[in-house]
């Protein structure tokens, strides 16, 4: 039963995971057009660092483990960095966040760019739904055979 919630465990963190990269992308996204942010300038695009870690939740489960060196591992978001790129700079004399030569500073965001990341974080948080349900699928099959 351990191996089947390992497998749950590890599919549920690329869920936290994927969700994470999804928050970040959907905020690149509704922020593509702010030129004025709190820290000053345009908004900077968003992306999520991935870590993969050993899957073992505290001491008692590596002690208890029927394979100590077991190579599964989960996913954990360790980062939200900011890109670094040079914003887009459009002409545009008549917006308030214009410069004195009439350039406008916008953020540095391609939204087709944007909507593919999506699409793969979606498609990997549907594979990782999917995982988990084969998993439970599993152990409920499991436990049919013992009655």
């Amino acid at each position: 039963m351990s191996d089947y919630i390992s497998g749950m465990r590890i599919s549920s963190s690329g869920m936290t995971a994927q969700r994470a990269r999804l928050n970040a992308i959907s905020s690149n996204i509704a922020n593509i057009n702010t030129t004025q942010t709190p820290e000053g300038g345009p908004y900077r695009r968003k992306d999520v660092v991935f870590e993969a870690m050993p899957d073992a939740r505290n001491f008692g489960e590596i002690l208890t483990s029927s394979n100590p060196k077991s190579n599964m591992q989960r996913v954990q978001v360790t980062d939200v960095v900011s890109d670094l790129k040079a914003p887009l700079m459009k002409y545009d004399p008549d917006h308030p966040d214009a410069n004195p030569e009439g350039y406008v500073a916008y953020p540095n965001i391609n939204l087709m760019e944007e909507m593919t990341n999506m699409l793969q974080a979606t498609r990997a948080y549907e594979a990782n739904v999917s995982a988990l349900q084969a998993s439970k699928d599993m152990a409920m099959s499991a436990l049919e055979l013992g009655r």
